[in-house]
């Protein structure tokens, strides 16, 4: 056996004992009670409410889920209505299955936001590119799959400028997928990408390139600057629309875990949330990327053991940043297991809506 996969194999007990005895499960904060105020929406059938919307009138939470569909819940009736599917293909796509098998044909919805002017819902799906669907519903129509010549092979993050209608959103990697975003971040992939679609041209313009794994994105109050999450390094980035620095790019904030989408809060600052903590092994894996080049190589589906090591080691958390870029809030409950792999974290009349990739409810949390 080469020895560098002899060195990373002999790695991975090592690698799965730091994960389980360091890693807390997660959410909500603190204090144990206020578990009491978490409660679980249930999703029927499918998992993963990656992101959360409001329309114009405030009504929603409306999430993307696991088999395509974007589904709208009901407060009178406490169930959740179909409100769109992303793909006119629908055969195979819901029922109880693994949807990663499935999730390039039947759509996999992550970001999502409404046009607060026209209604409009606009889609980042991780395959099919950017998408929208009328107030009505339905299914999505596709914007924009293409940037300047490149196809866009992992949409994810987005939000909107509602003053024109400019829509900003994040192309995770040209060389992987979203089911094997572990891949992207082992193998130190730097295609990542931030954009923009502007409505009156029709026309997708690269800002930033060179990015590994950019995820969440946030617009600024005033709009003169927006904040990414790039995953891999586990921080959060400025990039300038306005002043004199625009164009420019700088680190906003360093966190202790693996940044998903960004949210701004009502009472200020940013909600950002985490998929989950970083390891010191981890970081060292990856400020060498040849050492997780070459677990990629070993003979295991790296996905399916990562599932199955995250059952059993918690999950992710949640900050609130200031306008600065401090932290004002942490949200981890180091003794209970609700809620794996946090996605999102959005703030709305007092309550926080708690998305995720794995779990198979929405979480409400009454502050």
């Amino acid at each position: 056996m080469n020895s560098v996969l002899f060195f990373t194999l002999a790695l991975l007990p090592l690698l799965y004992y730091a994960i389980s005895i360091i890693h807390s499960p997660l959410f909500p904060t603190q204090n144990s009670d206020h578990r009491k105020k978490l409660e679980a929406l249930l999703i029927p059938g499918a998992i993963g409410p990656e992101s959360v919307a409001f329309d114009s009138l405030g009504d929603g939470p409306y999430v993307g889920i696991s088999d395509g569909r974007i589904i709208k819940w009901s407060h009178h009736k406490r169930h959740w209505t179909n409100f769109s599917t992303i793909s006119h293909h629908r055969e195979g796509c819901e029922g109880a299955h693994d949807h990663h098998q499935t999730e390039h044909i039947c759509g996999r919805p992550l970001g999502m936001c409404f046009n607060e002017r026209t209604g409009e819902l606009y889609i980042a799906d991780a395959y099919l590119g950017l998408r929208k669907v009328g107030p009505e519903g339905g299914v999505s129509t596709p914007i924009a799959t293409h940037a300047q010549g490149a196809t866009i092979g992992f949409t994810n993050g987005l939000d909107i400028n509602h003053s024109d209608g400019t829509i900003y959103f994040t192309d995770s990697s040209s060389l992987h997928q979203r089911r094997n975003y572990i891949s992207l971040i082992l193998s130190g992939d730097r295609t990542g990408r931030l954009m923009k679609y502007d409505p009156q041209s029709q026309q997708v313009i690269v800002l930033l390139e060179n990015l590994s794994f950019p995820n969440g994105v946030a617009l600024s109050e005033d709009g003169s600057y927006l904040i990414l999450a790039e995953t891999t390094y586990c921080r959060i980035l400025r990039y300038w629309l306005k002043t004199s620095k625009a164009g420019t790019v700088e680190v906003f904030a360093q966190l202790p875990g693996f940044p998903d989408n960004i949210k701004r809060s009502p009472r200020g600052g940013y909600w950002v949330a985490m998929h989950t903590r970083r390891l010191m092994i981890t970081g060292w894996i990856i400020s060498n990327p040849w050492i997780g080049n070459a677990l990629l190589k070993l003979p295991i589906d790296i996905m399916k053991a990562y599932a199955v090591f995250s059952k059993y080691t918690g999950s992710g958390l949640a900050v609130r940043l200031s306008e600065d870029g401090d932290v004002l809030e942490t949200l981890e409950d180091k003794i209970g297991n609700r809620i794996r792999s946090l996605s999102e974290v959005q703030e709305k009349d007092g309550v926080l809506w708690i998305g995720s990739i794995a779990m198979p409810f929405l979480g409400m949390y009454k502050m």
